[in-house]
């Protein structure tokens, strides 16, 4: 297993790597080019006289570029749309079949293997649950998810998969106790160099990001909260953890850490802790296993979970709790537009906890600060592995 200098250092290069500014007159052609897609992607179809305008680029220089897109098939142009006067004109959509990407999401509960096109939707998934993490059981998992993912497409639709997108919570080795895992066995992630291991394996650009960030740039693209464009995102999995967006635009920080709530430090009782081990979900696992009752459940996606759970309602006041301690602390700091809370919860019980984070809000002491807004996560419980499938397609093919 090939040794890493440092798991932190290495995730800090990886994103000052994928996100330097392109340089020279191709890079400033591939980045009109992106600016394109992502208008594109925004608007849904555009005509070319729109996307001069909306770009700055003169008709001609948007033409060309319009056209190589065509040419490469990341676009295709739709019927003509008559207007009130002059000729018709001619919209321009995303080709779904223009690429593809691969997502693999590390979860401390399971494993899923996504593929998505061009436009985001999901071709194919597999998932797969574990105790806790081990690289081996990964590895052996990426190679027949891998195939069995990928079956459906043709020669040439595999050529267009553009790479493979990597989430996972950071320093994954550092939660044993919380995670249920042996010591030994997590740290093998400590010397495991991820990225040129995947890239061997899949023959595919591996890109990487924190698995909560992953969600929340799901819900950036893909998401249904268009007219906020400063909020932090909060992420209720096996451990709690969040993102953030500032000027519409995701914010990783300096590290890829950015939003990193489960981390922040946590009156608990008498004593200080840390928001992971308040608003997790692991914590509502471990009463269900002290009842004796298969937790199981929890992390494969239910849609709803058995009724009259012994501990529920306490879970949520304190998922709750934690949660609107962060929202005021990133509001205060941030001035935020809003606050959004998704989960790998069911829908009713992601209702319930934003119903007692908004009774929580509304007992605190706000003076000084505008009211916040809560709003529910559009994307759904499957937001980290559409994130991390649609990973390559940002870095490949966005700003």
């Amino acid at each position: 297993m090939p040794a890493n200098k440092s798991s932190s250092d290495t995730e800090s290069a990886l994103w000052q790597q994928q996100h330097a500014a392109p340089k020279g007159q191709s890079g400033l052609r591939a980045t009109n080019e992106r600016r394109i897609l992502a208008l594109i992607r925004q608007h849904h179809q555009l005509p070319k006289a729109d996307i001069a305008k909306e770009t700055g680029l003169s008709a001609q220089a948007a033409t060309v570029i319009i056209n190589k897109l065509e040419k490469e098939e990341l676009v295709y142009r739709g019927r003509p749309q008559k207007g009130k006067r002059g000729q018709p004109s001619i919209p321009f959509s995303l080709n779904a079949q223009g690429a593809y990407g691969l997502g693999i999401r590390i979860g401390r509960r399971s494993i899923q293997i996504t593929l998505i096109d061009f436009c985001g939707k999901v071709q194919a998934a597999l998932r797969e649950q574990w105790q806790y993490p081990t690289v081996d059981i990964m590895l052996r998992f990426v190679k027949k998810a891998m195939a069995a993912v990928t079956a459906t497409l043709n020669a040439q639709q595999k050529q267009k998969i553009c790479g493979v997108g990597v989430a996972m919570p950071f320093e994954i080795w550092r939660w044993s106790e919380q995670a249920g895992a042996p010591e030994s066995i997590l740290e093998q992630w400590r010397q495991l160099s991820i990225v040129p291991v995947l890239q061997e394996l899949t023959s595919l650009p591996v890109f990487m990001c924190n698995d909560h960030t992953a969600a929340c740039a799901a819900e950036l693209w893909f998401g249904e909260h268009k007219t906020i464009h400063d909020y932090l995102y909060c992420f209720i999995g096996t451990f709690v953890g969040g993102g953030l967006v500032l000027n519409g635009q995701l914010h990783v920080g300096r590290n890829g850490n950015a939003g990193a709530i489960g981390s922040l430090p946590f009156m608990q009782g008498h004593g200080q802790t840390q928001l992971i081990n308040q608003s997790s979900l692991y914590i509502f696992e471990r009463t269900l296993n002290q009842h004796h009752i298969d937790s199981s459940f929890l992390h494969s996606n239910t849609a709803v979970w058995p009724s009259d759970l012994p501990g529920l309602d306490e879970w949520i006041h304190g998922v709750a709790e934690g949660l609107a301690y962060a929202a005021l602390n990133a509001h205060g700091i941030l001035d935020l537009d809003g606050v959004i809370i998704e989960g790998a919860v069911p829908r009713d019980v992601l209702n319930k906890i934003l119903s007692v984070c908004k009774q929580k809000l509304a007992e605190a002491d706000g003076r000084g600060l505008s009211p916040i807004t809560l709003l529910q996560g559009s994307v759904g419980a499957d937001a980290q592995s559409l994130g991390s499938a649609h990973l390559p397609l940002l870095m490949l093919y966005s700003i």
